[in-house]
């Protein structure tokens, strides 16, 4: 048979080698080309927290390498074939899940797949391929994120110029391993070439393709599904579908060899029909004849009779040496079946042996278990004064000492559970019931939404502006007290150095526009900023160390800051005196009063 491999350039090689030594034909014609997609981070990033990937082939597996993604270690990962498993491990240096059936179906058929809801899963592909997979994982509740690394692309030619070409060389058997393929051969034949198609037989690599090629309206008698993509399994499939008609046509040349020697047989007959007429003949001319026959006749009778008389005499004796053969078999099948019914009864006493062991064993064991049991039950329903006082004390710390009102009513839990078997507890138990209805409706102070609700004001401190404007232009006025050259005007000099002497104590400047707020320097505004940071850190600490006194009057402090300093109409000062107003009405109750019923109940069944 003669196979025309289409898979992408390099990829049908081994499998060409393969079916060559098997003694096939064949002839490699790419139609599809891979290109590798560019995917930006955004794209990649559901790989850092995919719970599973999945990847649909090698190509797949080798366009993501090449982008050198960061992935999540703890995802699993799948592969829809034994080829792409490989892939994966060499690429990525883990093992990945692979369906005992190599396609979308048996993938979906694993049953870690089965329950995908709500878990991040990135289907890693090629373009357009595989919608079954995606389907059916966001219709079992997945989140699912498909990133398309590669594209197949039909090579440029006219599909005329394949089909004159394969017809030339007398192609019998076609491998497709993708949908795209079968869209580039069909696309754009005549109604003869696509007849001549047709005819030929198709080794595909899913039941997806089978059904695609029937869209073609190809036979499915035509079509043979290998178990996979990989080169095995087509090398299988083609070969067991080489087999058969290797046995078909084999069996035709059978038929006419047996035809040859009932011809002959039917010549052999008619010659020996006309046989007797000439021997009839023969005979009425020469009677002597008969009688010499005759003769010869009746000596060949004497001497077989002589012959068999003395194989009747040497079977006579070879008899008596079988029959002494027969006996001693027949004695050392004796022994045997002696020694057989020892080792028998050999064995049945070692089997009572073991049995009345083991049943022994049995016993021991029973009466140690029994032994034990009554033990726990003896243990179960004592109860030890000491552990339920410790429990009591240790909910005591935890409410008076760490305020951990969570911890107190975890330990009255366990204390609780420890009571129940024990009828005779009941009183402690409605106290233990009270003071866990006590400790449960104390809400927590939130600690940590405070903290960082003041961290995140503190941020915006340097982006507050001021409640202060620049002051104007001063004016800038000619000097009058400039001395003239004129040395008649020296009464007028020396009065106006007078008035430069004076101004070089007291300067006077002046300032057309009104204003109307206090000027800061830049060392004032920074040490406003600051002083304002620092009242933000100390209500901080004080949430920590537990000190509401001082957590309000810092958030007090902070909110008169900002209200006398910054622009009251700013969007960033609006949201500072917001935010500090909500932290000002905070409900800090650190250590609210709270006694334990149960603890009075614990003294006096303890005494």
């Amino acid at each position: 048979m003669h196979i025309l491999i289409t898979r992408p350039e390099g990829k049908g090689t081994e499998l060409a080698l393969e079916l060559q030594q098997a003694g096939y034909q064949t002839t490699l014609c790419p139609v599809l080309t891979l290109d590798y997609l560019t995917v930006n981070s955004s794209e990649l990033a559901p790989l850092e927290n995919a719970d599973k990937i999945i990847f649909i082939s090698q190509d797949a597996v080798h366009a993501l390498l090449k982008l050198t993604p960061t992935i999540n270690k703890a995802a699993q990962l799948y592969a829809v074939g034994q080829q792409t498993a490989d892939a994966v491990y060499e690429a990525f240096g883990r093992r990945a899940a692979v369906p005992k059936q190599h396609d979308s179906e048996g993938l979906l058929e694993l049953k870690t797949l089965q329950d995908v809801e709500l878990s991040n899963i990135v289907l890693v592909k090629g373009e357009g391929g595989r919608t079954t997979i995606a389907k059916t994982l966001k219709q079992r509740g997945a989140l699912l994120n498909q990133l398309v690394v590669y594209k197949r692309s039909a090579i440029e030619s006219e599909p005329g110029k394949w089909m004159d070409h394969w017809q030339t060389i007398d192609v019998e058997g076609i491998v497709i391993t993708s949908n795209a393929a079968v869209d580039a051969i069909f696309n754009g034949l005549n109604e003869p070439q696509r007849a001549w198609l047709k005819e030929r037989k198709f080794f595909v690599a899913s039941e997806r393709i089978a059904d695609y090629l029937k869209q073609q309206n190809v036979a499915r008698t035509q079509i043979h599904i290998a178990a996979g993509a990989s080169d095995s399994a087509m090398f299988t499939c083609i070969n067991q579908q080489g087999s058969k008609m290797s046995e078909a046509e084999s069996k035709q040349p059978a038929k006419a060899v047996t035809a040859q020697p009932e011809k002959k047989a039917q010549t052999t007959a008619n010659s020996g029909a006309k046989a007797p007429v000439q021997a009839k003949k023969g005979i009425s001319k020469t009677g002597s004849l008969a009688l010499l026959i005759s003769l010869l006749v009746a000596s060949a009778v004497g001497y077989e009779f002589y012959h068999k008389l003395n194989s009747d005499q040497q079977s006579a004796v070879a008899l008596t040496e079988l029959t002494d053969e027969n006996q001693r078999l027949q004695q050392q099948i004796d022994a045997l079946k002696s020694a057989q019914q020892t080792l028998q009864h050999s064995l049945y006493n070692s089997e009572q042996k073991v049995t009345d062991a083991l049943n022994e064993s049995a016993e021991q064991t029973q009466q140690q278990l029994q032994a034990a049991l009554k033990r726990a039950e003896q243990q179960t329903f004592t109860l030890n004064p000491q552990e339920v006082t410790s429990l009591q004390r240790m909910a005591e710390f935890k409410l008076w000492a760490e305020h951990d009102y969570q911890g107190a009513a975890a330990v009255l839990s366990r204390l609780d559970s420890l009571l129940a078997e024990h009828p005779s507890t009941g009183a402690i138990r409605q106290a233990i019931h009270q003071d866990l209805q006590t400790l449960n409706a104390i809400e927590p102070v939130a600690v940590e939404a405070i903290y960082l609700k003041l961290h995140g004001i503190n941020q915006k401190v340097d982006e507050l502006l001021f409640n202060a404007i620049s002051l104007p232009e001063e004016v800038v006025k000619e000097d009058p007290n400039q001395l003239s050259e004129n040395v008649s005007e020296w009464r007028q000099n020396l009065a106006k150095s007078w008035q430069q002497f004076k101004d070089f104590f007291v300067t006077v400047r002046t300032r057309e526009d009104m204003v109307i707020a206090p000027f800061l320097s830049e060392q004032e505004r920074h040490l406003v900023k600051q002083r304002l940071s620092l009242y933000l850190a100390q209500a901080q600490d004080a949430v920590l160390s537990k000190q509401s006194s001082v957590y309000f009057s810092a958030v007090d402090a902070a909110h008169s800051l900002v209200k006398d300093y910054f622009k009251q109409d700013d969007a960033q000062t609006k949201a500072a005196l917001k935010s500090l107003a909500e932290l000002s009405k905070e409900q800090l109750d650190f250590s609210p009063k709270v006694s334990l019923q149960s603890t009075e109940q614990v003294k006096e069944w303890a005494q």
